[in-house]
């Protein structure tokens, strides 16, 4: 072997072994997290033992069917009113010509530097005002106002690297404005699009705060919100926080999973140009 390859090979191996220690870091909090989820609490503090009690009353403390469908309700929803309003913002900031369109999105991407924190207290008087907390639509629009600042500018700066020449062949061929971003942008705006989708899912699903405070009553509680009720005065169930943990980012994970390919392709984009 000459010398060049022995060096790419090393190269090689040593690529392969940071990856696989970024791999351990990574996986190994779950992996604990799955690990306690299958003990009882006296189990957990002798370290020694499995069973499935910790499951059974998770199932018996909380209804886990019910607050996934909360969820699932809530981060659906939300995604949805995130990628119309997303895209056809972007359609029309990159497309479409209007008086003062760069001022207007400069100031949305300006959403997108305003602490969360500082801007709750508001939302939720707000919300209050029209009745909607502890209710669907509170916290939808709520995750909604959140995500649409990075929902616009990402699909804006897709929609701009779309040639103007395909809108224009669109136009002589006798289709309007809204036909083109129909038929002709949103297909090809699928990675942005999916990016956008599984990026808003994973940060939504997983909140806890916005659910905390516009979702407090229990038959309209987040699966988040509801493992944050799980404690007591003296007694933290470790190991029953853990199950509920583990059934809370599978849904996320699954979802990234599944569309990791388009996720990819979506973040990486233009960067071979």
């Amino acid at each position: 072997m000459t010398p060049a390859r022995v060096g790419r090979r090393a190269k090689r191996l040593a690529i392969f072994a940071v990856l696989c220690f970024v791999v351990v870091v990574m996986l190994f909090p779950f992996a604990y997290m799955l690990l306690v989820s299958f003990r009882s609490y006296d189990q957990f503090l002798t370290g020694q033992g499995f069973s499935l009690d910790s499951w059974q009353g998770l199932f018996d403390e909380l209804p886990v069917a019910q607050q996934l469908l909360n969820s699932t309700i809530v981060t659906v929803s939300a995604v949805a009113l995130i990628l119309f309003t997303s895209t056809t913002a972007g359609y029309a900031f990159a497309k479409l010509r209007f008086p003062a369109s760069p001022l207007l999105f400069v100031a949305i991407l300006a959403g997108m530097m305003i602490p969360v924190q500082s801007i709750i207290i508001p939302e939720f008087v707000n919300i209050a005002n029209v009745g909607l907390i502890n209710q669907y639509p509170g916290a939808i629009l709520v995750y909604a106002a959140l995500g649409i600042p990075f929902g616009t500018f990402l699909m804006t700066t897709y929609f701009r690297g779309v040639p103007n020449e395909l809108i224009e062949a669109s136009l002589m061929d006798g289709a309007s404005y809204r036909q083109i971003f129909t038929g002709v942008m949103l297909p090809l705006a699928t990675p942005a699009i999916v990016t956008v989708a599984v990026l808003q899912f994973i940060q939504i699903w997983g909140d806890l705060l916005i659910g905390l405070l516009f979702l407090q009553q229990p038959d309209v509680r987040t699966i988040t919100v509801g493992l944050a009720t799980l404690q007591s005065a003296r007694i933290i169930p470790v190991p029953m926080i853990m199950a509920g943990s583990v059934l809370s980012a599978l849904p996320a994970v699954i979802v990234y999973l599944f569309f990791q390919r388009q996720l990819i392709a979506g973040l990486t984009m233009g960067m071979g140009k």
